[in-house]
């Protein structure tokens, strides 16, 4: 997300995309990563999940016996006995942090932890294998001996009320969300609407962007017999009735009912789980994330992120953090996508278009498009369908994939 030093044809991107941190470094509000299926953007995603969950809970949730979830690269002798290496650098209290570890399944190898307190980085800890390092700055003596082999340093530091732990930790928790695979954020939009925290916002934003209801109803409701799905045993359905029955969340949208004149009658109420599109229900699960990021400048990462969603509406989102006007906290968006239709010189700057594509041997290569000597008006859409930048699937013939005679 660190800007490079390039001029965008249209001046608004270099105005509106990117934001100044100090006189040495300037970030980008979005990244596009592009790739054929199978070209490693998801892992991306998955990897940066895994090290946020490592961070916050391998101190408390894995045993000393347990095995680390890492996966090694299966592809190539040279990486089956070497470590899986995470870092990620970002920017807490205005201050740059660099952390990382590197683990097998079995055990933590090493791990750092270093900040820029005013113009040259500064070692906080340093781990390798069972031997820890600490600065005075972190403040976590005797904790080392406290840190079993299969945990990370930081995460036990924190569990000790070591305060530059407890805020990373929380920066961590509270300022990045990983939307993938199932998890796109419903949860949160239904707790924000029952709440009344954000409910204006996330309306305003569902109205929109055109998904043809009005209005959202959002209540809790009794489970009873007929409700539960008819395919669930009896036995079950009369546990769960035995014991205090349970409570369910029913979200409803508000149409329009009109008569044969075109006059608006009454309204009526749809389930938005059976009656509306996938990609409304879609929408409505991604706009509470969305709204929360952009209002406390946060940084959310989105697998698939045109999957069900109309390109018009990608792009408003796109749009909405692409905006001094929409988006003054300077909150991030990246995203993975097959939507050629944003890969676009009047919405993206060449720095904020990535790539990744996997070589011969198997492994990803995630390059960015201002490493391609490219004219400012080239079409990038066109550029990389035909192949320019790579990470397109080549598609062999199909020409005899039938036989007409069996």
């Amino acid at each position: 997300m660190v800007a490079a030093n390039l001029v965008a044809q249209d001046k608004k991107l270099d105005e509106n995309n990117v934001f100044e941190v100090d006189d040495d470094l300037t970030l980008l509000k979005s990244a596009a990563i592009y790739g054929a299926n199978a070209s490693g953007k998801s892992n991306l995603a998955k990897a940066l999940n895994f090290m946020r969950w490592f961070m916050v809970n391998s101190s408390k949730e894995t045993q000393s016996t347990e095995k680390i979830s890492v996966e090694r690269f299966k592809l190539s002798t040279e990486t089956e006995a070497k470590p899986s290496f995470f870092e990620i650098v970002f920017l807490m209290d205005s201050k740059r942090y660099r952390y990382g570890f590197e683990a097998t399944r079995d055990r933590v190898v090493c791990e750092w932890l270093f900040y820029v307190p005013k113009s040259r980085e500064t070692k906080l800890f340093e781990r390798k294998l069972d031997d820890i390092s600490i600065s005075k700055t972190y403040k976590a003596d005797g904790i080392q001996e406290r840190t079993r082999h299969n945990a990370l340093f930081l995460s036990v530091s924190a569990q000790f009320n070591v305060k530059i732990a407890e805020k990373i930790l929380d920066w961590l928790t509270n300022s990045i969300n990983v939307v993938s695979g199932g998890d796109i954020g419903k949860g949160y939009t239904v707790s924000c609407l029952i709440n009344n925290e954000k409910k204006d916002e996330i309306l305003q934003l569902l109205k929109k962007l055109d998904l043809g209801f009005g209005d959202i109803k959002v209540e809790q409701v009794e489970v009873t017999v007929d409700s539960l799905p008819s395919e669930l045993p009896n036995e079950i359905k009369n546990f769960i009735l035995k014991n205090g029955g349970a409570k369910a969340t029913l979200i409803q949208t508000l149409h329009q009912k009109f008569d044969n004149q075109g006059n608006i009658l009454s309204t009526e109420l749809f389930n938005l789980d059976v009656q509306e599109s996938e990609g409304t229900q879609k929408v409505f699960a991604l706009a509470g994330p969305l709204v929360d990021t952009l209002k406390n400048g946060k940084v959310i990462i989105i697998d698939e992120f045109d999957a069900r969603i109309h390109p018009l509406i990608s792009r408003a989102i796109v749009e909405l953090f692409n905006s001094n006007e929409t988006n003054p906290s300077n909150a991030q968006l990246i995203f993975m996508t097959h939507d050629t239709n944003l890969l676009s010189n009047k919405l993206f700057r060449r720095d904020q278009i990535w790539f990744a594509e996997k070589n011969r041997y198997g492994a990803t290569d995630l390059y960015s498009l201002a490493e391609y000597k490219v004219r400012n008006d080239a079409s990038f859409e066109n550029d990389y369908i035909k192949g320019r930048y790579g990470a397109i699937p080549y598609i062999g013939s199909l020409n005899h994939l039938i036989d007409s005679h069996a």
